[in-house]
């Protein structure tokens, strides 16, 4: 889930991707900021590069 926000997809894309609801992925997202320490989705997209989760130019289809 956090490469999908890592990579630019809103909370309805990364829904249709997982097969679940929008509002099931703002919780997991809130929760993962909350982990994570992350105030905003551009420091969870921080997170995803610095731990290597994802490189530049990595796109989901």
């Amino acid at each position: 889930m956090l490469s999908l926000v890592a990579t630019g997809l809103s909370n309805t894309d990364i829904a249709e991707h997982l097969f679940v609801t929008p509002v099931t992925v703002k919780t997991h997202v809130n929760r993962a900021m909350a982990k994570l320490g992350a105030r905003d989705r551009a420091q969870l997209v921080v997170i995803a590069y610095e731990t290597g989760l994802i490189r530049a130019g990595d796109r989901q289809n």
